[in-house]
């Protein structure tokens, strides 16, 4: 019978480094967190109980309606209440308020606006009303100042924040390696030249920077084009750092006796970079990107905030969180600030997760 010492005696290091990152718990449970996450970017619009983009001045500002599961009879019926119109006695105006007597059930399945899933058209819903008259919807996370269901809006602004973080390490990692992998493989001139390039990038001010590219950008733009622009911005200000931790990398290991086994049969310096360096500190790699990306989701929800990033009508975290900046209206609606809640989530999760990963690779921890 195998004992474990011979398990990692066979073992690859993909399976040690499994191994070791299972025992640690914070980094499993914030993987599961963000696998939920990026299961409900995916399924965002089939999620969602209405349309993000949806406005009804009458529903501004609904308090967040509980799902009631069981119906009078003890049955399981999912049901939420009712919308009814009220007139202000000082404003004569008349807005929507929560009706307790009135039950709207909820269908499940049900159909409600059209969207796009991966390239097929449908408007199949998780949850949607039966019998609903207007104004009435399943507002799980309330409603803002337009009357826009927040838990929809919420997870639309999901799926476009977390890709801009995948998309941009994905090219920020490339950008990296292969620059930072040129600088020390073939030196002199190249290197000072991206060496350079990197301390001007890193001397730049970050916030007068933003605000002059955010500028630049023409205002008839579509959300996909400045979707894109935004995502490419944050990824040019940010390969620097792992391009000077993958020059130092080659550099400690451009002496090793196996690099100059693999020059002596005639390998290229494009193959010894692929085959014999990148591997060799391919965990480091790991451990950095799980770290990077929580930074870029950041980036991204800050320029948003304040206005350098996505603009309206696209929806990320950051552009919700503007609705929440006002201290009037966080008094009229502090549910407005459940849009925090994710970001705080996601980043403390991406964090344990690099935690986790840079320790399970770490082969003298």
């Amino acid at each position: 019978m195998a004992t474990d010492a011979d398990r990692y005696a066979v073992a690859s290091q993909a399976q040690l480094i499994w191994w070791r990152f299972k025992r640690h718990r914070m980094a499993m449970i914030s993987m599961v967190v963000l696998a939920v996450f990026y299961i409900l970017a995916l399924g965002a619009d089939f999620l969602a109980t209405s349309d993000p983009q949806a406005t009804d001045s009458r529903t501004s500002y609904i308090a967040p309606q509980p799902i009631h599961l069981f119906d009078a009879d003890g049955s399981f019926r999912p049901w939420v209440a009712g919308i009814k119109g009220v007139r202000d006695v000082k404003t004569f105006k008349l807005v929507y308020t929560v009706d307790s007597n009135r039950r709207v059930y909820i269908e499940f399945f049900g159909h409600g606006y059209k969207y796009s899933f991966l390239g097929l058209e449908t408007d199949r819903h998780l949850m949607t009303l039966k019998d609903a008259q207007r104004g009435e919807g399943i507002y799980l996370f309330g409603t803002d100042l337009l009357g826009r269901d927040l838990w929809s809006r919420l997870a639309v602004a999901t799926r476009v924040s977390l890709t801009i973080g995948l998309v941009g390490v994905t090219i920020s990692l490339f950008l990296g390696v292969l620059l930072g992998g040129l600088s020390a493989v073939y030196g002199g001139v190249i290197d000072t030249i991206i060496q350079r390039a990197i301390e001007v990038i890193r001397s730049l001010p970050a916030i007068p920077l933003w605000l002059g590219l955010s500028a630049a950008l023409p205002n008839d733009w579509s959300v996909t084009q400045v979707y894109f622009a935004i995502t490419i911005i944050i990824s040019l200000l940010t390969w620097t750092d792992l391009a000077r931790v993958v020059r130092g990398k080659f550099l400690a290991l451009r002496e090793e006796d196996f690099i100059l086994a693999a020059e002596l049969a005639g390998a290229s310096q494009l193959r010894i970079v692929f085959h014999h360096l990148l591997p060799s500190f391919t965990s480091h790699i790991i451990a950095a990107v799980s770290l990077a990306l929580p930074a870029m989701i950041i980036s991204e929800t800050s320029l948003s905030f304040l206005g350098l990033g996505l603009r309206p009508p696209a929806i990320s975290w950051g552009i919700l969180l503007q609705d929440a900046q006002n201290v009037q209206t966080l008094a009229l609606a502090p549910w407005l600030l459940l849009s925090a809640v994710p970001v705080v989530l996601v980043i403390l999760a991406f964090n344990f997760l690099g935690d986790g990963l840079r320790d399970a690779a770490d082969p003298y921890g």
